[in-house]
């Protein structure tokens, strides 16, 4: 078996068409969408991930702002900046680019974000109402990881999903979206007990924990719909996933690359949240 590309990159554009045909709507019925990217720090990482946000949203037609504070920022700085980003009529999206500097809480500073603005999605209110089966603003990683899903066509009801990877920004809030979608989920990470034997019985196979090769195609379930998150950088240069893409493509029935798979989809469904709260603040 030879594994179906789950070609990220394409699916992608499809979604930043869209986005512009919303943009110039939201133009029309009075200004642009307006995307505000918060980066405390130089992290090289950090400013290829802000670069190609403000990229994608300023080729799609967005007014968008980037901010490039210094590591060494107080807090009351970066709160005092958020606060002016919350009150900013011409700014539907407000984006705090993570990690932060180790003395500043990421807690605290999202939780400082005006919700309808969040459109990372990482708020308690909008985390709650994900949690609650009353989706706002969704994580854009999950919820790009669905599209992914929702393009290969497979029933999600009754399906067997195993995530392995539980952190806050990927695995909690795809728990519940694959939840919501009738899937049967289960929640693994690095340190579960005999990994493969969940990792086995999945329909659909999400593996987002930054360990490159972790899983492999004698861990997967022939057939099976597999979803790299991961993306790590090898000594070489090469970027890789989490999953080990040799092997695990000729079990697999689906499955993304690295890159070109996920992290088109995270930049498109920023766009397509900021759209979102610029229409429900537009009225259009």
């Amino acid at each position: 078996m030879s594994a179906t590309l789950i070609d990220g990159t394409a699916i992608a554009a499809d979604f930043r068409a869209k986005a512009a045909q919303a943009a110039a709507r939201c133009l029309a019925a009075g200004r642009r969408p307006g995307l505000a990217v918060v980066m405390a720090g130089d992290s090289a990482a950090s400013r290829i991930y802000v670069r190609n946000k403000i990229k994608a949203c300023e080729q799609a037609g967005f007014h968008s702002v980037s901010d490039v504070l210094p590591a060494d920022l107080s807090a009351e700085q970066l709160l005092g900046r958020i606060a002016e980003l919350n009150a900013d009529p011409d700014i539907d999206g407000i984006l705090v680019q993570l990690p932060l500097p180790p003395h500043l809480d990421s807690r605290q500073v999202i939780e400082a974000l005006d919700p309808a603005k969040d459109v990372d999605g990482f708020h308690p209110v909008n985390a709650g109402a994900l949690m609650t089966g009353a989706p706002r603003l969704v994580p854009c990683t999950p919820l790009g990881v669905m599209k992914l899903l929702e393009h290969t066509g497979m029933a999600l009801r009754g399906a067997q999903a195993v995530i392995v990877g539980a952190s806050n920004l990927v695995g909690k809030p795809l728990f519940h979206l694959l939840l919501q979608a009738g899937a049967t989920v289960t929640i693994c990470n690095s340190k579960t007990n005999d990994l493969a034997a969940h990792t086995r019985r999945a329909d659909v196979l999400v593996v987002a924990v930054g360990r490159p090769g972790m899983v492999t195609g004698d861990m997967i379930k022939p057939g099976a719909v597999v979803i790299d998150v991961g993306i790590n950088r090898l000594e070489d240069g090469r970027l890789c996933g989490d999953v080990d893409f040799g092997s695990a493509s000729e079990v697999a029935g689906w499955i993304t690359p690295v890159p070109g798979g996920v992290g088109p989809m995270t930049i498109a469904m920023l766009m397509e949240n900021t759209i979102q709260t610029a229409q429900k603040r537009l009225g259009v």
